[in-house]
């Protein structure tokens, strides 16, 4: 309990953001897009001068010019042209804005492979100036910085959420449950085999960091599936060789979240067929890889979950003993997430709705 009320301790006032701290990004050629924005913008009363409309392409992959051209230059000159630069934090883009950026491969010093979404996570210290290489992860400022309140120009970055799932009746539920979410039920961290040392330790420390009452732990080697009450998970997914079934059957809470150390679990947002199962032989792979799926969760009932678009390494993928204790705390969606994104133009996502929280415990 200790390391809990240490925690507690820690956590600066919690400012209620609002949506007028939300750019809204649309795609004016996708109608998924639209209505997505028609949907969403009322509910968090986002002003009007807070929607970005692009004139972009709907493919998910996209070259590093038209992200370039058709994404970043026009976000920022809504974001100049509105005088938002400062007071936005939060960028949500929405299904029908591209999803990932080509580029060379390589390690995660110089892959120019990156998410939409945590390239544009720089368009604030570019508005002012700042240059980065295109090739490998930048160090995220915002990283394990549990004890800071999340403002500009202190963490000079925008944290960019995204609005999308199989379709688009599932992000409208995503965004109801992101209404009713409260803080109650069970965090369900599952780990892996002992050979998955590195990430099983940050899972342990995740559940420690944790109130007893509110966790199940399993360290073994079986698979946690038919939960209940479920506000928070965090596992290996796929890469665990014992999870066999696409679906979980937990009984997700409004406000439950999402974690797990895979790559290209959100390579694509097109939905897989219904009786499509992770694994096998090439021949059955999904989106040109055999891993699971982030926005399986989604469908499932979960409000927000974390991804990968290509290989991230382990090293950087969301940290679950950042995130979870972050959103026990009270700490809203998106500032929860990227406290726990070790890096920024890498290969993150996130599916939710930055504004909502849980509240406090």
């Amino acid at each position: 309990m200790l390391p809990l009320l240490f925690l507690l301790a820690l956590v600066p006032g919690l400012r209620a953001q609002t949506g007028a701290n939300v750019l809204l990004v649309v795609n004016r050629n996708d109608p998924v897009s639209s209505a997505i924005a028609d949907y969403y913008r009322p509910r968090r009363s986002i002003p009007v001068g807070n929607v970005c409309y692009l004139a972009t392409t709907s493919d998910e992959e996209i070259s590093w010019n038209t992200y370039v051209e058709q994404i970043e230059r026009p976000v920022g000159d809504c974001l100049r042209t509105a005088g938002l630069q400062e007071k936005v934090l939060y960028i949500v883009t929405t299904m029908g804005v591209p999803l990932k950026v080509d580029g060379s491969g390589g390690s995660l010093f110089t892959s120019e492979h990156c998410s939409v979404d945590s390239e544009l996570a720089l368009l604030y210290s570019k508005l002012r100036g700042t240059q980065f290489p295109r090739g490998g992860g930048i160090s995220n400022p915002f990283f394990m910085k549990r004890d800071e309140q999340f403002r500009h120009p202190r963490f000079p970055i925008y944290l960019v959420t995204r609005l999308a799932a199989w379709d688009l009746a599932d992000v409208k539920q995503m965004i109801d449950r992101a209404l009713a979410a409260r803080n109650r039920g069970k965090f369900v961290v599952d780990l892996s085999s002992p050979d998955d040392k590195q990430g099983n330790d940050w899972l342990r420390t995740a559940a420690v960091l944790l109130p007893a009452d509110r966790v199940i732990l399993d360290e073994t080697t079986q698979v946690l599936y038919d939960q209940k009450n479920v506000i928070g998970y965090a596992s290996w997914g796929s890469n665990d060789p014992n999870r066999k079934k696409r679906w979980l059957n937990f009984q997700w809470l409004p406000g439950a979240i999402v974690t797990e150390f895979v790559s290209t679990n959100a390579r694509t947002l097109k939905r897989p067929p219904d009786d499509w199962v992770f694994g096998g032989d090439k021949q059955h792979w999904f989106g040109g890889y055999n891993q699971n799926l982030s926005a399986d969760y989604l469908h499932e009932g979960a409000t927000g979950v974390s991804g990968n678009v290509y290989e991230p390494y382990l090293a950087g993928c969301a940290r679950p003993e950042y995130l979870l204790p972050a959103w026990f705390q009270g700490r809203n969606l998106a500032e929860s997430y990227y406290l726990s994104l070790p890096f920024l133009s890498w290969q993150g996502i996130v599916l939710g709705d930055p504004l909502c929280s849980l509240g406090k415990p």
